[in-house]
């Protein structure tokens, strides 16, 4: 009775997830890149980007400012015309002025600070897209461990039924006398066995739906996936060559195309560096006037008229020739070449490692086949073991003993074949990730 129950709960549990909205591998894969912080985060970046553009743009047009300005004075003074002593005078002024500046050359310091701006959001959004394949990746992996553990625990719970069914069966042949009562305690030991890696392989297949759910950001009561039937690994899915798989990573990738964009954002530093030696030209024009009042004043006009009457323009051309600046200009310059080299440096160690990415997983694929290959003959030699073996213990020729030991070779025969095939999957899948192959197909 206990062992039914068991069964019952199972099955409960197992068609409970199909009571739920199921997750398609490409619904996860979509849901993710919409809804990960990280993605998020890059997208604020790249509009942040957005406004540096903006405002490197503006520097090239000239400023304008305003000033209004009004000024009460307290106190001794002198007056203007008999040049005599005044105490206790007060005096009222105001005034207004208009400036406009303009930028005529500082050694293309503003054209490559606008370069440099306009590259920056370019390198943030390869980051982003770097991010969002990592990412998917990720989706496709955690998905690919769901279906790992549901075949896990279709042959747990396949095995679990074996067991019951042996355990009847050994009790019809101990009530007509074929087999000793003794069989009976060992079959029950092997169904409780088995209902045991049953509860194990649920969980870890409960742990894998929660993995995936907390990867996606969703609640995790509820949440299924859609099962993918997955084939047979074949060797056509094998890369005979490696080489097309490096050449079209080297040249499409996401972090070589971010190493190359640092390297050109590092040669505008060095340019921008570099304007320190060149002399800066810039214009300003000007336009103020005047109005003040006090009680000594000799000549007073109206507040209008007076400030008709002192208006003025002013006109500047200014030009800044650095002649020595303490080895400034000349040590910004050196750092930024220094920068330079590391760059490139940084490009040529990104390629090294994105190789060794792909000889691994390129080896990994080739091993992981001929895994499955092996684990797929184990399995067929295991079933006509196990097949001989239970035709030997119901005639008597084989102990309940021996007939678990053919069981449990079997067992771990089907569960090497189920890891093999997933390793091959996913191995194969990486190498499609390196090939810019859609990794939801």
């Amino acid at each position: 009775m206990k062992n039914t129950i068991l069964a019952c709960l199972l099955l409960v549990v197992m068609s409970s997830f199909a009571q739920h909205k199921t997750w398609t591998l490409q619904e996860c894969v979509n849901h993710a890149l919409e809804n990960n912080i990280s993605v998020q985060q890059g997208e604020n970046t790249l509009l942040i980007n957005e406004q540096d553009i903006i405002a490197a743009r503006g520097q090239f047009l000239p400023s304008v400012g305003g000033n209004l300005g009004e000024r009460m004075s307290i106190g001794s003074g002198f007056d203007p015309v008999s040049n005599q002593r005044i105490n206790n005078q007060t005096t009222h002024s105001f005034s207004y002025s208009l400036s406009v500046n303009q930028n005529i050359f500082n050694g293309f310091r503003t054209l490559n600070l606008y370069k440099q701006s306009q590259l920056n959001r370019e390198t943030n959004e390869l980051e982003l897209n770097r991010i969002k394949d990592d990412i998917s990746l990720n989706v496709v992996n955690a998905y690919l461990n769901i279906l790992f553990n549901k075949e896990n625990l279709e042959t747990a719970f396949a095995q679990y039924n074996f067991s019951n069914k042996q355990l009847q069966q050994v009790k019809d042949l101990v009530d007509a006398g074929v087999q000793p009562k003794a069989n009976i305690y060992d079959a029950e030991a092997t169904l409780g066995r088995d209902a045991q890696q049953v509860t194990l392989a649920e969980n870890s297949y409960n742990l894998a739906l929660l993995s995936l759910s907390q990867l996606l950001q969703v609640p995790y009561d509820g949440f299924a996936v859609e099962f993918i039937n997955i084939e047979s690994p074949s060797e056509a899915l094998l890369y005979k060559n490696i080489k097309p798989v490096l050449n079209y990573a080297l040249e499409n990738r996401n972090e070589i195309k971010v190493a190359e964009k640092t390297i050109e954002n590092a040669k505008l530093s060095t340019e921008i560096s570099k304007a320190g030696y060149y002399p800066s030209v810039s214009f300003g024009y000007g336009f103020s006037s005047v109005w003040s009042e006090s009680k000594n004043d000799f000549v007073k006009q109206a507040f209008f008229r007076e400030l008709d009457l002192f208006k003025g323009h002013n006109l500047s051309l200014n030009v800044n020739i650095p002649i020595f600046s303490r080895y400034q200009n000349k040590t910004a310059v050196e750092k930024s070449k220094i920068q330079e080299e590391n760059s490139m440096l940084n490009l040529e160690q990104t390629k090294l490692n994105l190789e060794s990415n792909i000889q691994r997983a390129y080896t990994d694929a080739q091993a992981a086949f001929k895994a499955f290959d092996a684990a797929s003959k184990s399995l067929d030699s295991q079933e006509l073991a196990f097949n001989n073996s239970k035709e030997r213990y119901d005639i008597g020729g084989l102990t309940a003993f021996e007939l678990e030991q053919a069981r449990v070779q079997l067992i771990n025969a089907q569960s090497s074949l189920i890891n093999a095939k997933y390793d091959f999957v996913f191995k194969t899948k990486v190498l499609d990730f390196y090939m810019g192959k859609s990794l939801t197909n």
